[in-house]
């Protein structure tokens, strides 16, 4: 069997997580089946280290583009391809072959208000729709986005598989003294800090996140620091007014993008790690966090309880006031932080990528059966 997969989308924060993780467990798993994986050009020569079964085609329409529409199912033809996988909700109505797509979340649907322009809520309901329609099976990777699927695209139950993410082994590993001695120099971390990572995207909730902090620096944390890690800042400048609206400058700071190396040490120094984001279909960094021992302040909605069980403190992420209570709460509870640090990689062990891949796989070969391919 020949299954092509779009890794276009390798790079990209979250999906690009989900990618390169798949990938990875499939080349481990099966050395059987013919992969095809269409990629961008800078991604050619990496894909091809996956093994002899495993080969990149380089694709240059971008995604989410009118050219993809025609140009990925004629490839799909040339390459006598008998199953494809997006990996995003993106599947062109000209797809010849049976096709599983993976629909992370629905945040397009539920926040349109963040979108670029008018008209990227109609093209999100457009293409989820028909990709929830047209695929021969669905993934997310949480029940919560399981029952957001079914409720806005009215689709059999049966046919949306759960098969939850997983996180990078680094983030289980200790790190050697003298890496944590460099970063902690690095960006002289002295003093107790609060970590968020993640993007910075609105419905992450990092306004309401400062002013949380607000609350607890002027109420018995005057040395807290908070620091800020995620891609393109500037494009929020509400975030930067909010930290001078409370005079937070010299206690927030905002990182940019950190190697998974600096991460996962950054994890393991923090206080605390709060992610107080409005939705999420996963949720990896809270898990990321868990696996480092570092205690977690996240919010009760949508996808998050189900990834952090009982192990974490959830909060009320549209209200200020509770987040920094729950802070709080471990910053001042001992007996608290010590369970959570101790209960946190019990829980992150929980999920395994080569458990997903091996579901996925699963997936796969019920389509081909379904469909008659050998």
């Amino acid at each position: 069997m020949r299954i092509a997969i779009d890794a276009r989308k390798l790079h990209d924060f979250g999906i690009g997580t989900y990618v390169q993780n798949l990938l990875r467990q499939l080349a481990r798993l099966d050395a059987e089946t013919e992969y095809v994986l269409f990629c961008s050009r800078d991604d050619r020569d990496l894909l091809s280290t996956l093994g002899p079964n495993f080969r990149p085609i380089v694709e240059p329409a971008s995604p989410y583009s009118l050219l993809e529409q025609v140009s990925l199912p004629a490839r799909i033809v040339r390459e006598r391809v008998d199953l494809y996988h997006s990996p995003h909700y993106v599947l062109p109505p000209l797809v010849p072959v049976p096709s599983v797509v993976t629909i992370h979340d629905c945040i397009h649907l539920m926040f349109p208000q963040y979108l670029p322009n008018r008209l990227a809520p109609f093209y999100a309901r457009t293409f989820m729709w028909w990709a929830a329609h047209r695929s021969s099976r669905v993934l997310t990777v949480s029940e919560a986005s399981k029952r957001d699927i079914l409720r806005y695209f009215d689709v059999p139950e049966d046919k949306v598989t759960v098969i939850h993410n997983a996180i990078d082994d680094r983030f289980k590993q200790l790190p050697p003294d003298e890496d944590v001695h460099r970063v902690r120099e690095r960006f002289q971390l002295h003093d107790p800090f609060v970590l968020y990572a993640g993007n910075v995207k609105p419905h992450k909730n990092l306004e309401r996140l400062i002013e949380a902090f607000h609350l607890l620096h002027t109420d018995g944390f005057p040395d807290l620091k908070l620091l800020i890690i995620g891609n393109d800042i500037s494009k929020y400048a509400t975030i930067r007014r909010a930290v001078h609206s409370w005079n937070l400058h010299k206690y927030v700071r905002f990182l940019g993008f950190v190697p998974d190396q600096t991460l996962a040490i950054l994890y393991r120094l923090a206080s605390v790690f709060v992610f107080p984001s409005l939705y999420e279909g996963f949720g990896l960094p809270p898990l990321e966090a868990m696996a480092s021992g570092t205690p977690v302040v996240t919010s009760n909605l949508s996808s998050l309880p189900e990834v952090v069980g009982s192990c974490a403190v959830l909060v009320d992420p549209y209200d200020a006031k509770s987040i920094a209570d729950g802070i709080r709460r471990v910053l001042t509870d001992p007996t608290l932080a010590r369970d959570l640090h101790e209960r946190g990689p019990q829980r992150a062990g929980q999920f395994s990528w080569e458990e997903a891949a091996r579901r996925t796989l699963a997936i796969y070969g019920e389509v081909a059966r379904n469909r008659g391919i050998a």
